[in-house]
């Protein structure tokens, strides 16, 4: 198994920090793909591969999600959702084998009529499904934190999404401790998720703390992943590098 550390409070910062990834112990670092870490900008797509020659750090993908709705029901919002998703997944596969992809939320329009955005939702998937498939990497569709009117934090509705389209899961395991649906995505998302989120929380919000700083039930998750896991990567979550130290001291207990 390897590990990887993720911080999207980073993507303003000078990619210096990323050179604390390697330093904490960790194998890769997983982009996240917005602010100076976009793809499908020149000089920040100049700026990621400096440093991951710098560091020797493999890499995964986290498509940017600010401002975007892949279950929008405003035709031109979707469209260029879809695009810049789509770019994404083409230049990160330059980097890496794997994409993850936020999923898209209830606006106040579609609240009243959630059917349209659930149908636009599954038509974003198949096409970002089709798009990973001609770049040659795995598009990952992620289950959400309690937030309201976001698709995905439900892991029934995470399957139905991708079901059919070509994209795999994602499972967020502190994500799902927000919900309450803990056991439930263990049981349906864990066993074939492409890709995994760990970090910790105390169930409320999405705190990104430390492993064992909150309380998710570890001594219960872990056998579990541990067993049923098929990807090959882990994906710390976390604050900054310093704090992922912590995180990988504690994962090195089951692995």
């Amino acid at each position: 198994m390897k590990f990887y550390f993720a911080s999207s409070s980073k993507i303003w910062e000078d990619p210096a920090w990323v050179s604390g990834i390697a330093d904490a112990g960790y194998d890769g670092w997983e982009i996240s793909a917005d602010g100076n870490y976009r793809l499908d900008t020149p000089d920040t797509f100049a700026a990621v591969k400096k440093a991951m020659a710098d560091t020797g750090l493999p890499v995964t993908v986290h498509a940017p999600f600010s401002d975007l709705n892949p279950a929008s029901v405003n035709a031109p919002i979707w469209e260029e959702t879809v695009h810049q998703l789509e770019l994404t997944i083409e230049k990160a596969a330059e980097l890496t084998d794997t994409v993850v992809v936020h999923p898209g939320y209830l606006s106040p329009v579609s609240r009243y009529d959630p059917a349209p955005a659930w149908q636009q939702h599954k038509r974003a998937c198949v096409r970002l499904g089709e798009a990973a498939e001609r770049a040659g990497v795995a598009a990952c569709l992620e289950n959400m934190p309690n937030l309201d009117d976001f698709f995905c934090r439900d892991a029934d509705e995470l399957d139905g999404f991708i079901e059919g389209t070509g994209m795999s899961a994602v499972f967020d395991a502190g994500h799902a401790n927000t919900t309450g649906n803990l056991d439930r995505f263990c049981k349906i998302i864990l066993p074939k998720a492409a890709h995994l989120h760990i970090h910790d929380n105390h169930g409320g919000r999405d705190e990104h703390l430390p492993l064992g700083c909150g309380t998710i039930p570890w001594d219960k998750i872990m056998p579990k992943i541990v067993r049923e896991y098929r990807g090959k990567i882990i994906v710390v979550e976390g604050r900054n590098p310093e704090e992922g130290r912590r995180s990988l001291e504690f994962l090195r207990r089951w692995f």
